[in-house]
């Protein structure tokens, strides 16, 4: 049995390259060897620390970041899940850090208490139809094409103007702290 590596530093190369880098070039920068960085971008070793400080650095993102790019990942397959909600029909799908749905609602239909969201973002794109969004001091109405971004920890509510078919896209807020 073969065993699956738990880091790819290959994205390294990808980064460095996106850049415009040679490996010289990111050694400079960062004052990890040349060597070092020859052999993190081949897998045949693996990163310390402050060597990833350095190199997220220079890439312009923290030494975490930089490890998560790095760490091995295969596809997560999910399938769809419905519900509806005060006359919109919902699908969607969920991951850790975001969630989508594809909802369906006829003229009339609104939600005032939509599901309790965590420390998320909303993003709602219009495909057909219009639809109302009610947030505190502002009330925004969208046709299709328009697209509403919104901090969901906001009291919200939206209804569709007419009958409609709308994109949303929470996505969770990094956590400092």
């Amino acid at each position: 049995m073969v065993s699956t590596p738990m880091y790819d530093f290959a994205i390294v190369r990808e980064l460095r390259k996106r850049e415009g880098w040679t490996i010289g070039e990111l050694a400079a920068r960062t004052g990890v060897s040349a060597a070092v960085i020859s052999k993190l971008e081949r897998n045949l070793s693996l990163a310390e620390l402050p060597t990833l400080f350095k190199l997220g650095r220079a890439f312009g993102v923290n030494a975490a970041d930089l490890l998560s790019l790095a760490e091995f990942r295969t596809a997560h397959v999910k399938r769809e899940e419905q519900h509806d909600s005060g006359g919109f029909r919902f699908r969607g799908i969920s991951y850790a850090n975001s969630r989508c749905l594809y909802g369906e609602a006829q003229a009339g239909a609104t939600i005032s208490r939509p599901e309790i969201h965590q420390d998320d973002y909303e993003i709602c794109w219009v495909l057909e139809g219009s639809i109302r969004f009610m947030l505190p001091n502002e009330v925004h109405e969208l046709k299709a094409g328009d697209c509403i971004q919104f901090d969901a920890l906001l009291e919200h509510t939206f209804e569709a103007i007419e009958d409609c078919r709308i994109v949303l896209q929470q996505l969770k807020k990094d956590k400092r702290f």
